[in-house]
């Protein structure tokens, strides 16, 4: 029997959700009259047609398309799969390389034809609606209407035009937010930085944009952009629109910004929107202007040690910035614990925004040492190592008998169902079916089914490890122990502990300026596993948390530093 895929999407900016029923609705009803069978339903829901890169639905539909899972690709029309000419062409040939059929119930079988002249007819229809719609708000913004979102300082006027119909784009002032507008216009020219006027905002309960947390990229943002609060010439009633445009990575489908040349700006003065006066937005201007000259010294210091480093070919490795860089989180927040000015470890939320009272610091190197030591003597012991891999060793190979056992029986049964369908329908055949035969070959087919989908479930047969590995990996373990030692292996010996390590969390002591780390990762917990089974101390000590859940593997474990 043909197993058929069902496909479904709608675009949020021309259909409503409802659409995605609609659309498998109409082709279930085609399934029935064609007597197929529906393997699974796939679907994406408010996203564009205009690339298939980051839709998940059409993502996993491929997957599953690999592994033989349906015979049959169904479809409401060709555009529901996508839009853009080169994806249909791909999704084309991953298709038929699979064996499979591409159906659509506007277009029917899809062969190369359809794909050249619909898919050369879909990519126009994009281009020209992207014309049609970017001449609408331009004639929108001309006419002093807001051609975009919404903005910070200003709420949304509904009401209905003459003919009856919304009228949009039209913006008035927020008195609440436009006193906020001014507030931080005045504590930036008068010499706050965006990075305490934000905080002190978040610390008075101040809701930010969208009732998110203020931060200092809010308010600095990007001035040949005119991104931010003090690049927004629209709180000097000046509507500056098209400064810049999007288009699209081939390679991730993600938008991409360019900055439009200033002669394709659309500005437009509009009095009755302004909140600051011409000569605070002056003098914030200036102070801006004042920074980046100071900056513009040590940036361009930066840039040409950056451009020297990307001359360097032993740089193109892209390593981290440090040895323990994006594996700190913090305790209170669950936040990232970056590298900040002087060689310090902080917590980013309370440093950008102050939304975490975490203030403690920790310089780099002591941080470094704490953990490269816990993971010398607690994590990384030659002689335990050993006896962790052995029994790494024993339970790998145990789940990999386990898992062939269990493949095997069922597909034996998988045989003896084949094997029956086939009796069957000779007899019905002959001329001797019934009802009850009826029945007992649908039942025999479900079955069928369900163990033909347990076994596409079952992963990739895995090598058994040999027990020697115990040995080799205790040397190798010794080695990277020693290494720590010596500054000029350190470097080399980095990825191998990041890779040992899950992450490290950085919470406040109870000593002023104290902080309590907790390193967590996977060998740990085969440490403690080991120790256990002995029925001896693990080397972690009391402070190792651990959980191995049976036939699924071992958990990270966690201990104190």
């Amino acid at each position: 029997m043909t197993r058929v895929a069902l496909y479904a999407r709608y675009s949020s900016d021309t259909q409503s959700a409802a659409s995605i029923e609609d659309q498998l609705r109409i082709c279930r009803e085609h399934v029935g009259r064609e007597g197929w069978t529906i393997a699974a339903c796939y679907h994406d829901a408010a996203l564009s047609g205009a690339s298939m890169v980051l839709r998940p639905g059409i993502q996993t539909l491929l997957a599953d398309a690999r592994c033989g899972s349906f015979d049959v690709v169904l479809a409401e029309a060709l555009d529901r799969v996508s839009r853009d000419q080169a994806d249909v062409a791909t999704l084309f040939k991953h298709l038929r390389f699979a064996g499979l059929r591409l159906v659509t119930l506007a277009e029917g079988d899809i062969s190369e034809l359809h794909v050249g002249l619909k898919g050369t007819m879909n990519a126009l229809f994009l281009k020209d609606l992207a014309a049609k719609t970017h001449r609408g708000l331009r004639g929108r913004v001309e006419k002093g209407k807001a051609g975009g979102g919404l903005c910070y300082g200003y709420d949304v006027v509904k009401r209905l035009g003459s003919d009856g119909e919304p009228v949009r784009g039209e913006r008035t002032i927020n008195e609440a937010q436009a006193a906020v507008v001014c507030r931080v216009f005045r504590d930036f020219a008068a010499g706050v930085s965006p990075r305490t006027i934000a905080r002190r905002l978040n610390d008075e309960g101040v809701p930010g944009p969208d009732g998110t947390l203020w931060t200092d990229s809010t308010l600095r943002g990007h001035a040949k952009r005119g991104t931010g609060f003090l690049n927004n010439e629209l709180y000097i009633g000046r509507l500056v629109w098209n400064r810049q445009r999007y288009v699209k990575d081939p390679t991730t489908g993600k938008r991409v910004s360019r900055i439009n040349p200033p002669e394709a700006w659309i500005v437009t003065e509009v009095p009755a929107l302004r909140i600051i006066d011409d000569a605070l937005w002056r003098a914030a201007k200036a102070r801006q202007e004042a920074l980046a000259a100071v900056h513009a010294g040590p940036i361009a210091a930066v840039r040409a040690s950056f451009a020297a480093r990307a001359a360097n070919p032993l740089n193109a490795a892209h390593r981290p910035r440090s040895l323990l860089s994006g594996l700190l989180v913090c305790g209170c927040c669950g936040g990232p614990f970056t590298l900040r000015g002087q060689g310090r470890y902080g917590c980013s939320q309370h440093i950008l925004n102050g939304s975490c009272a975490n203030s403690r610091t920790i310089p780099r190197t002591a941080l470094e040492e704490r953990v490269l030591a816990g993971l010398k003597h607690r994590l990384m012991a030659p002689d335990v190592a050993a006896e962790t891999i052995r029994a790494y060793v024993e339970e790998t190979n145990r789940l990999n008998h386990a898992r062939r056992a269990s493949g095997e029986a069922e597909r034996r049964e998988l045989a003896q169902v084949a094997r029956a369908i086939q009796d069957i329908l000779a007899l019905i055949e002959s001329g001797a079916g019934s009802r009850t035969l009826v029945a007992r070959l649908r039942e025999l087919e479900t079955r069928e089914d369900e163990l033909n989908a347990r076994l596409a479930q079952v992963p990739v047969d895995l090598p058994d490890v040999h027990p020697n590995i115990a040995q080799l990996y205790a040397r190798k373990v010794a080695r990277l122990a020693e290494a720590l030692n010596r500054p000029e292996e350190r470097d080399e010996a980095a990825g191998a502990i990041r890779g040992l390590i899950e992450k490290i969390t950085l919470t406040p002591g109870p000593k002023r300026g104290l902080l309590e780390v907790t390193l967590c990762g996977e060998l740990g917990t085969l440490l403690e596993w080991v120790a256990q089974k002995q029925n001896t101390p693990g080397p972690g000590g009391s402070g190792v948390s651990v959980s191995v859940v049976a036939g699924a593997g071992f958990e990270p474990a966690a201990f104190r530093l």
